[in-house]
């Protein structure tokens, strides 16, 4: 039994985004192709052990689940009513997409629909990001809810709010057109990149890192580069992503400690991963102008391939920070500036770049401001400085991984006699 359920959710895993898209296309309601879809996994964990894992596992899960919807239908005629009205409102949106030509019976487009669908920009940012994770990663509702450490019942409100607007709204399941596609694109990415970011640098809680939730965000871009191959920011984040996530086990230490980069062991970085990203990266800056997921890309491209941080092309990460800022103005990415500037021309020009940065409301909760700012002062021997912006740094620090490494820098500058002269500045 338990290789069959374990094949069931792989299978799930894999082909959740499809079947859901391919529902909701078929019978344009995401409520009833939610349900369809668990009872076809139900389903799935009572026929296959007896019967065995059909060829077609996908196949045999779409064609269940679509049988469900209609027997539901069925038997409910208002309900049937309400989707045939949803369903002309669908096809006076568009005509459905040509068949796949591999073969598989799915619309290779429906998935990107979904995606479109959940990142809609009527929908608040952090439905959005509910919303994609619930749909596109397959994630129940707790799963959700524990990535971003909120009670089921908030998350499970979240989405339904998500659900409401769509239908309220009348917010089409379909891609953008030519003309709108460049407008609809960055919020998609940037629902994905926040996916990643909480995976990466986790907000709060016991762990540092989030891989589980970095490696969903990675496969579903995964997904959105095979749909979209000439969108060259698709390719920049998939790379920015693959060559930050190259470096997962060498980030943290036995203890799940802090392991900042200067003192990580590289030959643990994932080599693969970086030469992938690095393809990514070509990609992205090919055939136009750059895009801000491509210049990030290139900047962490910078990073993977220095031997070590002293020999890193800090010249160069400077230069394209640059880029980035004219394309994407952020305090964060200001920041990051910043700490390279330092890492060029001496803490104390870093420091200088970062106290003109001190009015930034979104820098006023954002742990590594202060955190950064406390390295350079450590590092100009103005311990007393370095101690106050580390204790700010701690307050603000979500993570039990991040506030132990930064009690270990307080009580560095607290000890007598400590010069506190040595490393650059805290970057894991």
């Amino acid at each position: 039994m338990e290789p069959v359920g374990a094949s069931v959710e792989a299978v799930f895993r894999e082909e959740h985004g499809r079947l859901l898209a391919a529902l909701v296309r078929r019978f344009g309601d995401l409520d009833l192709a939610e349900e369809v879809a668990s009872e076809a996994v139900e389903a799935a964990l009572i026929h296959w052990p007896a019967e065995g894992v059909p060829d077609r596992p996908g196949a045999w899960l779409m064609t269940t689940a679509r049988r469900r919807a209609v027997d539901r239908l069925r038997r409910d005629r208002a309900y049937a009513a309400r989707l045939a009205i949803l369903q002309v409102e669908a096809d006076r949106a568009g005509p459905a997409a040509p068949a796949d030509p591999g073969g598989d019976g799915d619309l290779p487009d429906e998935r990107l629909q979904l995606f479109f669908t959940c990142a809609h920009p009527a929908l608040a940012a952090e439905d959005r990001v509910a919303l994609t994770l619930r749909c596109l990663a397959g994630l129940a509702t707790p799963e959700v809810a524990r990535a971003f450490l909120v009670p089921p019942a908030t998350m499970a409100q979240r989405i339904v709010r998500a659900k409401k607007k769509i239908r309220q709204a009348r917010i089409p399941f379909r891609v953008p057109g030519a003309d709108e596609l460049p407008r609809r694109l960055p919020g998609v990415l940037g629902v994905i990149y926040s996916i990643f970011t909480e995976g990466y640098a986790a907000s709060s809680g016991p762990d540092l890192q989030r891989l589980d939730l970095a490696e969903e965000a990675i496969r579903l871009t995964r997904i959105l580069r095979r749909l979209l191959p000439a969108e060259r920011e698709v390719a920049g984040l998939l790379g920015l992503m693959l060559l930050v996530h190259a470096r997962r086990e060498a980030r943290t230490g036995p203890d799940g400690g802090v392991v900042l980069l200067d003192d990580q062991d590289r030959g643990r970085w994932d080599r693969a991963m970086i030469e992938e990203g690095g393809g990514l990266v070509v990609a992205a800056l090919s055939g136009g102008p750059p895009g801000p997921y491509g210049v990030q890309a290139a900047i962490a491209a910078l990073h993977d391939e220095a031997a070590d941080v002293a020999t890193t092309d800090w010249p160069q990460i400077v230069a394209l920070y640059d880029v980035l800022l004219a394309l994407a103005p952020s305090p964060v990415a200001a920041l990051n500036r910043a700490v390279a500037v330092a890492m060029r021309d001496g803490p104390e020009a870093g420091l200088a770049l970062l106290d003109g940065l001190a009015g930034e409301p979104l820098l006023r909760a954002y742990h590594p401001y202060p955190a950064a700012r406390a390295d350079l002062l450590r590092r100009l021997g103005r311990l007393g400085e370095a101690a106050a912006a580390y204790r700010e740094a701690l307050a603000l620090a979500g993570t039990e991984p991040e506030r132990a490494h930064l009690r270990r820098r307080l009580e560095k500058v607290l000890l007598p006699g400590t010069t506190g002269l040595s490393g650059p500045s805290g970057v894991a």
